[in-house]
């Protein structure tokens, strides 16, 4: 009985579409371009070993890569934030990727607000 309704549960949750269901992707993409930033940042002032930053960029970008994949919205102007974020060069500045960063967290606001 209660692994039909977890089965229920699961079906019910895969039928909210909408930004709504997106919310938990907006939410970790706007945390790895803040992580993104500090390891940037801490890069730059020399505290981090190249290959440690070399292997964040790639779990980071990865992680972005997997949370665009799975939006249920992809053509929406927020999925279009995430994707312009990818586009920025390992080195991005730290304060640029903040930006974006506050950017998402602003549309993760104003759609829990909804």
């Amino acid at each position: 009985m209660s692994r039909k309704l977890l089965l229920l549960a699961l079906a019910l949750g895969a039928c909210s579409k909408g930004p709504e269901a997106d919310l938990q992707y907006i939410g970790d993409a706007r945390s790895l371009a803040a992580e993104w930033a500090q390891v940037n940042e801490q890069a730059a002032q020399g505290k981090l070993t190249p290959a440690y930053v070399a292997s964040m960029h790639q779990w980071i970008r990865q992680q972005i890569q997997t949370d665009l994949s799975a939006m249920t919205q992809p053509a929406a102007p927020y999925a279009g934030k995430i994707k312009a974020l990818l586009e920025q060069p390992d080195d991005a500045p730290a304060a640029s990727l903040r930006s974006r960063s506050d950017q998402l967290k602003q549309i993760e606001d104003s759609l829990e607000s909804a």
